[in-house]
């Protein structure tokens, strides 16, 4: 039998499980693969893995025969039963003490489940979310671990040794904390990337319809955009996306069809906010974007039929408007990460986690989709106070949003005045003012629920947590409902 010397045994050979083990193997660990389509462990090893001292199993069983107690065992599988399935079929070749690891994207509340579980079985679990696609997968990824903590001393040398790394050389890896906050903060960092790109695409329709920027054109400016506040992978990417061509030389986003997919973590994002009561508006946008686009057939018919403003030519001051645009975008930008970093503190009190809200910046700082300049501004915001109640509130955001709203404000009138649909935007400025209103008009909204349903208010020359009825019409009774939060 072969000798058990291997550090980690990994489960999953599609992109990122291939990428990682590669990455593993860079930094001197010895990995032991398995696939359930067992053709793909020897294709791997003759092709991407070849030359290197991966060593490939053709069953479980074997896998976990090659590794070093205590076994640790990263799943590479599709998100849901696959994982439990999984699961199932390693626990056998276990013993108490072993550490399995879920690297997919997980819903958070499954990890939680698998945590519990497993450590009744005296197994210790990691639910980790993985960020950066296959290249960070590759060279770097931003990991964030949570699950049973008794594990973590056995894997932080390997995932802290893989993860990408900081300016200072720090990782952008640590741990998050019980159960399943890990797969939480990948939920909300995955959240936050939908909010991302929404903003970045509403920023190219604003100056492809407001200004008629060419590709090319624009390619410039998202490079411009890059060297200053907003420079960001995405931001990146976007500008060698404008700047490449098809096989006849045309530009290669105006060949791609306007219907976006996605997978789920957005989706999640947005029901976690609904059930926690916090006003997470851009990302629930965000995935509302993707799902009208999605309705391109019928878009199609409504443009013919349903009438917006009729163009104009082009806006004067171009070089004025693009200024705009960038400040709109940027300060759209914080009101997604304040609302992220809202409901983080809410899962946390809710769940009872302690979470390093600027270790999740710093995980966030390399590595991973989001990753940008402005994650560090973030980091230090919880440098200066670990326990600030809102990214808002933070002198620098705050100056940031003093001097810029009304830049955004502009941007977001001249969009309006052509048509151009800006859900995101919208809603970022609409949460901005509202955040900052002192009054808002929930106490006619709490009139009118008690006009028709008794459901009772509180009053503002009274204590908070005093309830009141009236007797709006003289007609009814003096019997209230319960008062309750939904």
């Amino acid at each position: 039998m072969a000798e058990a010397n291997c550090d980690i045994g990994l489960i999953g050979l599609a992109v990122m499980g291939q990428n990682l083990v590669l990455n593993m193997n860079d930094h001197g660990y010895k990995v032991a693969v398995f696939n359930r389509t067992v053709s793909k462990v020897d294709d791997f090893l003759t092709d991407e893995a070849k030359g290197t001292q991966v060593v490939g199993a053709h069953s479980i069983e074997e896998m976990c025969g090659l590794l070093k107690t205590p076994r640790r065992v990263m799943i590479m599988v599709k998100a849901g039963e696959v994982v439990d399935h999984t699961i199932e079929q390693v626990l056998p070749y276990l013993e108490k003490g072993d550490i399995l690891i879920d690297g997919g994207n997980s819903l958070y509340t499954d990890s939680t489940r698998r945590t519990k579980d497993l450590a009744a079985k005296g197994i210790l679990f990691i639910g980790t979310g993985v960020s950066g696609g296959e290249e960070g997968a590759r060279f770097g990824p931003s990991i964030m671990p949570g699950g049973n903590k008794e594990a973590w001393p056995h894997v932080k040398e390997i995932f802290q040794a893989i993860a990408a790394k900081v300016e200072d050389g720090t990782p952008c890896c640590d741990w998050v904390g019980e159960d399943g906050a890990g797969h939480y903060v990948k939920m909300v960092h995955n959240g936050i990337e939908y909010g991302d790109m929404q903003l970045i695409g509403e920023a190219y329709q604003l100056l492809k319809d407001g200004l008629g920027l060419t590709a090319d054109e624009l390619a410039a400016v998202f490079s411009e955009w890059n060297k200053g506040e907003l420079d960001s992978f995405l931001i990146d990417i976007s500008a060698t996306i404008f700047a490449k061509k098809d096989d006849d030389g045309k530009p290669m986003v105006d060949k791609i069809l306007d219907a976006a997919g996605q997978k789920g973590t957005g989706k999640w994002t947005a029901i976690s906010a609904l059930d926690l009561g916090q006003p997470v508006t851009l990302i629930g946008e965000s995935v509302f974007a993707r799902c009208l686009s999605a309705l391109k057939d019928e878009r199609v018919k409504a443009a013919k039929v349903l009438k917006g403003p009729r163009k104009r030519k082009k806006l004067d001051g171009q070089k004025e408007f693009i200024e705009e645009v960038r400040l709109a975008l940027y300060c759209s930008k914080m009101v997604s990460y304040a609302q992220g970093y809202m409901l983080l503190r809410a899962a946390e009190k809710d769940q009872g986690w302690n979470l390093n809200m600027g270790g999740v910046a710093l995980m966030w700082r390399g590595g991973c989709i989001i990753r940008s300049i402005f994650l560090g501004d973030i980091k230090a915001a919880f440098d200066r106070d670990s326990k600030l109640q809102n990214l808002l509130l933070d002198k620098f955001f705050s100056s940031a949003m003093n001097k810029y709203h009304a830049s955004w404000r502009r941007a977001i009138i001249h969009g309006i005045r052509i048509g151009v649909p800006m859900p995101a935007f919208a809603t970022a400025l609409a949460f901005y003012d509202g955040y900052r209103t002192e009054r808002l008009p929930a106490n006619l909204l709490q009139a009118q629920r008690d006009f028709f349903g008794a459901h009772t208010y509180e009053r503002v020359d009274k204590p908070r947590g005093e309830f009141f009825h009236t007797n709006w019409t003289g007609r009814g009774g003096r019997v209230s409902s319960s008062t309750y939060n939904a």
